[in-house]
């Protein structure tokens, strides 16, 4: 199991799977819902669920983006072709109307989630694969983790760059986020830490608490969250398979 994701009112949780598929959970009981949601040719790297709860969308080795009826568990349209390489995570935009995925290719695209039409080039920039991608919460800009140990800001509107990459003492950036007001991106990298870039004028000092937290593969991985709430736990993992 590769990714999963709560639905927005919390009932349901979504998985995707190297079975290929993607399972809905009842939240309350931990009980399959329905039958897989079979459709895509490799794993299932990454799964997310629309703002409304009525879509969800999942990302594959298989270099496609589906997307997927909440409810019934049907595949809605086409996939969406684009990425020559496996596509390793996927997001909608806060207002659903785009979607975006980052790929082995080292590109970011971005989608129209109504018609599943590509919008504009692909984002171009990191010089390994995209590990993960997410959206700022008020939806202008788009941040990007690498394994090339960098994290890049998009503006999503203009579909190009914002300003140049941020770096540190990371290694092989698997998962980036922004903070509920905007204001910070951390990252989690095979480095073993969580990193918030110093453009951002935060440091990571005394008011953040090391968690220590059980994994199959790194028992000893560590997170980091702040105290006041306003960083969200970064955690280091494995490579996903090539």
């Amino acid at each position: 199991m590769w990714s999963v994701a709560y639905s927005p009112d919390g009932r349901s949780i979504i998985s995707g799977s190297y079975d290929n598929t993607i399972r809905i959970w009842d939240a309350g009981t931990g009980a399959a819902v329905g039958k897989p949601l079979e459709g895509h040719s490799s794993g299932v790297w990454s799964v997310a669920y629309s703002p409304d709860g009525r879509s969800i969308i999942s990302g594959s080795h298989d270099g496609t983006i589906r997307i997927w009826d909440a409810e019934t568990g049907a595949a809605v349209g086409k996939p969406l072709e684009g990425h020559s390489e496996g596509v390793s995570s996927v997001a909608y935009s806060p207002n659903g109307q785009s979607i975006i995925s980052g790929s082995y290719d080292n590109t970011i695209r971005i989608w129209d989630a109504e018609t599943g039409a590509a919008v504009g080039k692909p984002l171009e920039g990191h010089s390994s694969s995209v590990s993960s991608v997410a959206y700022s919460p008020d939806g202008p800009h788009i941040i990007s983790g690498s394994g090339d140990n960098t994290i890049r800001i998009w503006d999503a509107e203009a579909n190009a760059g914002a300003g140049g990459p941020l770096e540190g003492e990371i290694m092989n950036v698997l998962s980036v986020a922004s903070s509920p007001n905007g204001q910070h991106n951390p990252s989690g990298s095979n480095s073993h830490t969580t990193h918030v870039p110093g453009s951002f004028s935060h440091q990571l000092s005394s008011s953040c608490n090391p968690l220590h937290a059980r994994f199959h593969s790194k028992p000893d991985s560590q997170g980091w969250v702040s105290t006041s709430g306003t960083l969200i736990q970064g955690l280091s993992g494995p490579e996903l398979p090539s």
